[in-house]
């Protein structure tokens, strides 16, 4: 039988589509032609914000319009919080939620022999374990992802993630050593450790997050990096541990949501921009050239323009290397979806594009202190004009001139001058 699977959302999403795929080529499906209809397609749905619903929705309308006779299967965030009677879900004629992506097979097996539609989506709680799913291959790309940790037990105010994911859960140490070993066997020479809430990996089972890492850069002699966090866990201690590593990354994804302390109050969220500016310090002070990039919300409920404006200036000083800036989406359920001074659609449009310029000149003092120094790059792809794309361990990404037979190799390059938003390099 032919399988293809869409992937929406976040890296732990790709993970799980690819643990999905493995599973699947184990039990004797292949993957489905671009050209060719398949038996069952898979869309591993993203419920992060309402544009994020929207667009699986109109992905499952294509799938069923394009491809009639497949089977669709729903799975994903958006599947765990749609409600049972919602109506856009029509399309999938099987429906599991987060808590058990091992189950999909023997649903479609129950399909195929029954031909009803199939709901499977069970509520969380405390006492659900971590499902381990193993990966080893990311279908042709240079840098793979590692999920070490589900949930989130923060409930800030603006999102539903929490009762999409449940409480957190955590890997086993012996868990992300055996799946790096997995993928340095298989030829991958950086691996992205991720979670729902990273940072909180070992609070559920006595471990440390440093533990985990420490775990991954004694498992193999490959990259580790690091996917989103929030900032409040890193501290001095666990920097520390981090340096120790030649093979660590030092890029830190340090989630900010707002640069205006009112409206980090309001977001539930747990530190001030004084202790946010600290932690950012702490990581200069402790690595050589690392890079901070972060996501930041505009238009929160409430958010005034002088909220807004503090918040933009706390952008450019901090000097973040990457901003992604999205406008703050409505969640029901949520205690910000009831929050009085909701903010407009063409407010929140402006205030992006105002940010936006905030950020880019924060952006341009950093690629320009990049300029004249030798990084180890991972070569990727070839990407234009014969010059092939590749990241150093800050993920600034770098075009030198090199061939084919570079792609998937570690090669010092000199960071030679910028082309927009790019560096251009030559090999040393």
């Amino acid at each position: 039988m032919k399988v293809r699977i869409f992937t929406l959302g976040c890296k732990v999403n790709q993970f799980e589509s690819q643990a999905i795929v493995r599973s699947m080529q184990e039990k004797g499906y292949a993957p489905a032609a671009d050209n060719e209809p398949a038996d069952v397609t898979i869309l591993n749905s993203c419920a992060v914000t309402a544009a994020s619903e929207q667009k699986a929705v109109k992905l499952l309308h294509r799938i069923r319009r394009e491809d009639p006779g497949t089977i669709v299967v729903l799975t994903g965030c958006m599947a765990q919080t749609a409600g049972e009677n919602n109506k856009s879900l029509a399309d999938a004629d099987i429906i599991i939620g987060n808590k058990r992506k091992g189950d999909i097979i023997p649903a479609i097996d129950k399909y195929i022999a029954e031909r009803k539609k199939l709901r499977q989506v069970e509520d969380f709680s405390r006492a659900d374990e971590y499902e381990d799913l193993s990966v080893f291959d990311f279908s042709g790309r240079t840098r793979a992802f590692l999920k070490i940790e589900d949930g989130c037990n923060r409930f800030c105010s603006y999102c539903i993630i929490p009762y999409a994911r449940g409480r957190v859960r955590s890997s086993s140490l012996d868990y992300i050593r055996k799946e790096i070993r997995g993928f340095a066997e298989n030829g991958y020479k950086e691996v992205v450790l991720v979670g729902i809430n990273l940072s909180s990996f070992g609070s559920d089972n006595g471990l440390r997050f440093a533990d985990a890492v420490r775990t991954a850069c004694e498992a193999a002699d490959i990259r580790i990096r690091l996917g989103s966090l929030e900032p409040e866990s890193m501290d001095m201690d666990t920097l520390r541990i981090f340096a120790e590593y030649e093979n660590f990354c030092p890029q830190f994804h340090l989630s900010l949501q707002s640069g205006c302390d009112q409206t980090l109050r309001r977001m539930n969220r747990h530190y001030s921009t004084a202790e946010y500016t600290e932690i950012v310090e702490n990581i200069r002070s402790v690595f050589d050239n690392p890079s901070i990039t972060t996501d930041v919300m505009v238009g929160f409920a409430g958010e005034s323009q002088e909220e807004f404006l503090q918040s933009a200036q706390f952008v450019e000083k901090t000097g973040f290397a990457r901003t992604h800036i999205f406008p703050y989406s409505r969640r029901p359920g949520t205690a910000a979806d009831r929050a009085p001074d909701q903010v407009s659609a063409e407010i929140k449009k402006k205030r992006a594009a105002i940010m936006a310029e905030y950020a880019e000149r924060a952006r341009q003092r950093f690629l320009n202190a990049q300029l004249g120094r030798t990084e180890k790059v991972l070569i990727e792809t070839n990407s234009r004009n014969g010059l092939y794309e590749g990241y150093t361990p800050n993920y600034t990404q770098v075009f030198v001139d090199a061939d084919e037979s570079f792609i998937n190799k570690i090669i010092d390059v000199r960071l030679d001058r910028r082309e927009g938003d790019h560096i251009i390099g030559s090999k040393v």
